[in-house]
């Protein structure tokens, strides 16, 4: 091996030497910080507890036929009172008729604006077409209700359920005169 080549290695060696020794004193500190049992701090908080006892509660009961299920209520969810959408002010306000467009705009843009989720693009007729067909009945209760169709989904109310029937209704009509 030529002279060069020896203080190459050499070098790269000794370089080598020096990060591993590095890498083996940071370890060992990193030992002795951490040094105690495991888990000894989770099981003397009881805030840490009672997380630990919420994530692990089950979310469901089973009621079982021939037994005692009067233990098992069913007991609706809390519901918090529904955000306005983005621009502040609530698409729909109790009495007051509601305008397709603007339900539109604030809660149906998002899929039937771009096809997301299989939704028919808002004044594509080869897409409303067929749907159409089917009637404005059975478009409303779709819209309402959600439907899983061959195409895509329709989420309950486009996933906004603090939408009113009949504004979900009016964006529909909306969307359909503007897609004949």
């Amino acid at each position: 091996m030529a002279k060069p080549d020896r203080h190459f290695v050499n070098v790269f060696s000794a370089v080598l030497g020096v990060l591993i020794a590095i890498l083996l004193l940071l370890i060992g500190v990193s030992r002795f910080v951490d040094r105690g049992p495991k888990g000894a701090r989770d099981t003397t908080d009881p805030l840490m507890q009672a997380e630990a006892h919420e994530r692990i509660e089950p979310f469901g009961q089973v009621a079982v036929a021939g037994q005692d299920n009067s233990g098992l209520a069913i007991v609706t969810p809390p519901t918090a009172p529904a955000a306005p959408p983005a621009g502040g002010t609530p698409v729909t306000e109790p009495g007051k008729p509601a305008d397709g467009k603007s339900v539109y705009e604030s809660a149906c843009i998002t899929c039937h604006g771009s096809g997301l989720a299989g939704a028919p693009r808002f004044g594509d007729k080869g897409a409303w077409g067929p749907r159409a067909a089917a009637g404005t009945a059975t478009l409303h209760k779709h819209a309402i209700e959600g439907f899983q169709g061959s195409v895509g989904l329709m989420p309950a109310k486009g996933g906004r359920m603090d939408l009113s029937d009949d504004a979900v209704k009016a964006a529909v009509d909306y969307m359909l005169e503007n897609s004949r």
